[in-house]
C-alpha cells in the first residue's frame, strides 16, 4: 500500500483499477493485480 498525495497518477497505471472513498480517505484498489493498491491522505 503506498501512500501519495496524488490519486490521479496511480489510477493509469493499470486499466482495472478503482478509486474509492472510505472512511475520509481515497483509495486506489485493484482486484486483479493486489500490487496497485494506494491511498492519498
Amino acid at each position: 500500500m503506498k501512500v501519495r498525495s496524488s490519486i490521479k497518477s496511480l489510477k493509469n497505471r493499470h486499466r482495472d483499477c478503482q478509486v474509492v472513498r472510505r472512511r475520509g480517505r481515497v483509495f486506489v484498489i485493484n482486484k486483479k493485480d493486489p500490487r496497485y493498491k494506494a491511498r492519498a491522505g
